[in-house]
């Protein structure tokens, strides 16, 4: 039976890992800090069939045990400060999570056992000011936030101990993916779930930035089976995975609202407290290495990733039964 670690196992993107691993017959090591807490909320449905171990991306002592103790096969680094405007306002907690981080992990993969294979969760938001469309694996980086920096150290210390250590090492600039897993600060989610509770007479309106900026939207089981795809090659390598479609907010607005039976127009404030100091404005993929190499293809159309967003926010909200009107 393989053995994978996941690190950042309670979120989004390591729960469906989680969740396709066990499909796959691993054993599965679920890494999280100590604290007071901890949300357990989206891998509930399968605790009983991971393994809980505790480490912390800035403390490597405590994931060099882990990694002695327990061996894995497979190392998938998904922790991370992944909330681009929350970068702005830590920038120097991101970077020890989000770019010192991954050499930690790194490094105690490099004391312990060098065979195990790593996979680094490295982002389109490293190619920010975009210097070609659509973008690829070559494309220059520019990011625009201290997030995109901190991920673009992670992306070249993965490449760094790829060559200097021969290790099995592999990035995926992974573009925006999304599902009703994802956090409800991210504005994907914000959307669908105001679309809910405006249905639902909960609420009024929803308050959001630059409604012109355009993002690759994917579904996030998509994206983690990339992952591990890219793991199960016989060389280590770096993949953008992306469906090759940009759109904007305001399309996310339309699509989400008009599935709802709503007018956007009606609900959606532009509020300047939502604007980055320095923006994205297009994203947009190159994922034809990924579809050749790995055989990876998306399978969600964007219409059907926010319509089944939408339709989970409003079975979650009737499930919970509370109507009480407010203003949000």
């Amino acid at each position: 039976m393989p053995k994978a670690l996941i690190t950042g196992v309670t979120g989004q993107d390591g729960s469906y890992l989680a969740d396709f691993l066990l499909s796959k017959g691993y054993e599965v090591l679920g890494m999280v800090r100590r604290t007071s807490t901890i949300n357990f909320d989206r891998v509930a449905h399968i605790q009983d069939c991971i393994t809980i171990v505790h480490g912390d991306l800035l403390d490597q002592v405590s994931l060099i045990d882990i990694l002695q103790e327990h061996h894995p096969d497979e190392v998938y680094n998904l922790a991370a400060q992944s909330f681009v405007p929350a970068s702005f306002g830590q920038p120097v907690l991101t970077g020890e999570f989000t770019a010192l981080g991954v050499t930690r992990v790194l490094d105690a993969i490099r004391c312990t056992d060098r065979s195990a294979r790593f996979y680094q969760a490295s982002s389109s938001e490293m190619f920010g000011k975009v210097q070609e469309v659509p973008q690829r694996e070559t494309t220059p980086l520019y990011p625009r936030s201290p997030y995109g920096v901190a991920k673009v150290y992670g992306h070249w210390i993965t490449v760094n101990y790829r060559e200097s250590y021969n290790l099995f090492a592999c990035s995926g600039i992974l573009f925006n993916h999304e599902s009703a897993r994802r956090g409800l600060e991210f504005v994907t989610h914000k959307i669908t779930n105001a679309v809910a509770r405006i249905k639902l007479g909960m609420a009024n309106s929803v308050h959001l930035g630059n409604l012109d900026a355009r993002r690759d939207w994917g579904w996030a089981p998509d994206y983690v089976r990339a992952m591990w795809l890219m793991l199960q090659q016989d060389k280590p390598d770096d993949y953008v995975v992306a469906t090759g479609e940009t759109h904007s907010i305001r399309e996310f607005c339309e699509e989400a609202f008009g599935y709802a039976g709503l007018d956007w127009q009606k609900y959606v404030v532009v509020d300047p407290q939502f604007y980055r100091p320095a923006e994205v404005d297009f994203l947009v993929g190159d994922a034809s290495k990924a579809k050749r190499v790995l055989g990876w293809q998306p399978t969600i159309t964007f219409r059907e990733l926010v319509r089944g967003m939408v339709d989970a926010d409003l079975a979650e909200l009737q499930q919970m039964g509370n109507h009480t009107p407010c203003v949000g």
